[in-house]
């Protein structure tokens, strides 16, 4: 298994160095109002990064922030709405983060990740594998790891995805035509998330009980024998899912256009930097569904990754 160690260093490189300079360049400056509620949301993260990495490094499950990223951006929003003074678009995108969270939650939630002993739940798998790496093998390796990437760096990416909020906290501009956009595109890529999901779900819930039934994978009927869905959505992207979720938070940060911030506004970090993530986060599932699945790399050739523009027969 090969991970591109550079490639996460250049995310954080990113976070620290691209958001500043975005803030001073091209602007708005936050007023006290905003610099005092960016100050709450500062600490929460803080907080949250401190629980993660001491119950992950406590427990060896690593999937504490997992846990928190769909809940996190509904209690930004919301806090970002009220001392906004609840105004039409920040309630706007504080009910579309909810709904995306409840949705997320729950999606996570059938998959076993949250106990009544909040620390224990499914870790998700692509942590194990990437234990399994040579440069992470070393425990004050995986420890620093898991302290910059997983704990402090996902922490400050979650927040930062709902930057758009704070930069239209004390807009004067009324509620509007793009505005109406930003909240159909963005209901519109939860919508096309929760497909994909419901159809991964389905899929994989039907081969696994095909399968703990005694039966092999490749002597499943098609299209399980495969063992990687491709019906539905999943035949015309690889990751129809994660093209949801890149495309509900690009869709988020356009509400900031439609408060008069600007087409491009430093807050547009949060929504470029998730689109890096993924990136990289469906590159690692792909290696490890290529490792596990013969006919997976015939898949990518004929199928795209995110946007279905294309599709080889």
């Amino acid at each position: 298994m090969r991970m591109n160690i550079p490639l996460m260093g250049t995310l954080i490189g990113l976070s620290i160095i691209v958001c500043p300079l975005l803030y001073f360049f091209v602007g708005p400056a936050l007023d006290t109002n905003q610099l005092a509620t960016l100050r709450v949301l500062g600490i929460i993260a803080a907080c949250s990064a401190a629980y993660c990495f001491i119950i992950g490094e406590l427990t060896g499950n690593n999937s504490q922030m997992d846990k928190l990223w769909s809940i996190l951006p509904v209690a930004y929003t919301w806090i970002i709405a009220a001392r906004g003074g609840m105004s039409p678009r920040l309630v706007v995108m504080a009910v579309l983060a909810t709904i995306w969270g409840c949705r997320l939650t729950y999606n996570f939630a059938r998959k076993g990740a949250y106990k009544l002993k909040f620390w224990e739940g499914e870790e998700d798998y692509r942590w194990g594998v990437l234990r399994s790496v040579p440069a992470l093998r070393k425990r004050w390796t995986w420890a620093l790891f898991d302290l910059l990437f997983i704990s402090v760096y996902q922490n400050a990416l979650i927040l930062m995805t709902t930057f758009s909020a704070l930069v239209s906290m004390n807009s004067t501009v009324p509620f509007g035509w793009v505005d109406v956009i930003a909240a159909t595109l963005t209901l519109g890529f939860i919508i096309l998330e929760t497909i994909a999901d419901e159809q991964q779900w389905k899929f994989q819930t039907t081969k696994w009980t095909m399968i703990k039934a005694g039966q092999k994978l490749e002597d499943l009927p098609a299209p399980y024998n495969k063992g990687f869905n491709t019906t539905g959505l999943w035949g015309v992207s690889r990751h129809p899912n994660y093209l949801g979720e890149q495309g509900i938070w690009a869709s988020f940060y356009i509400f900031s256009i439609g408060a008069g911030i600007g087409v491009i506004n430093w807050s547009v970090i949060g929504a470029l930097l998730l689109i890096v993530l993924f990136q990289g986060s469906s590159a690692l599932g792909e290696e490890i569904s290529s490792g596990k699945y013969p006919e997976y790399r015939l898949y990518q050739e004929k199928v795209p990754r995110f946007i279905p523009l294309w599709r080889h027969e």
